[in-house]
């Protein structure tokens, strides 16, 4: 199983289009790569149903740890049909985790930079930010884990972006889920539309 070695930055319009404009120029366009990701948020890991609508294509992923546990995600995923997308999420909250379900697009352009994979995105749960990234074999020794570790901070630094500590990203997700219950307790307290 391979592992992601993932660190996040958020930033204004203004730096998304300057980083934007700097990968353009001097990183390999990989491409827009749109999705429409379904997520269960598990106690330690992150269940996704990802509709790669930019590419065509679609695929569950877990991944072994949640934002904010480390920048070290062991992932299991395979490809499921783009027509399965609806399936996967129907048998996901079947099996009891709905409530813990959350729903997003991303406008997303993936970049590769110094050897460094760079997703420059916008949600509206996260605004403006990018995912950086180095993929390691599942064997890759702890030295490895720390060259992909300052890897990915020298090339945020190259590109004036400040990527964000774990406690920053432990607080913005927490925030984030303790919201998204709030709104989904109010969705149900609602009295019906008649």
């Amino acid at each position: 199983m391979p592992v992601e070695i993932e660190m996040r930055a958020r930033f204004s319009k203004d730096a998304h289009d300057q980083l934007i404009d700097r990968l353009k120029r001097d990183g390999e366009d990989l491409g827009s790569d749109d999705k429409r990701i379904y997520f269960y948020v598990l106690s330690d890991q992150l269940l996704k149903v990802t509709d790669n609508t930019a590419q065509g294509t679609a695929k569950i992923t877990l991944k072994g740890s949640k934002i904010g546990q480390g920048a070290a995600f062991a992932e299991t995923e395979f490809a499921i049909a783009p027509a399965d997308v609806t399936a996967a999420v129907t048998l996901f909250n079947a099996l009891g985790f709905e409530d813990v379900m959350h729903e997003a697009f991303n406008f997303r352009h993936n970049f590769r930079f110094d050897g460094v994979e760079i997703a420059v995105k916008w949600s509206e749960a996260w605004g403006y930010h990018a995912e950086f990234e180095v993929l390691l074999d599942d064997a890759a020794s702890e030295a490895a884990h720390t060259e992909a570790t300052a890897k990915i901070t020298d090339v945020a630094t190259k590109l004036g972006i400040t990527l964000m500590t774990e406690q920053e990203l432990a607080e913005f997700t927490a925030a984030f889920e303790a919201a998204e219950k709030e709104r989904k307790e109010r969705e149900q307290q609602a009295p019906p539309i008649r």
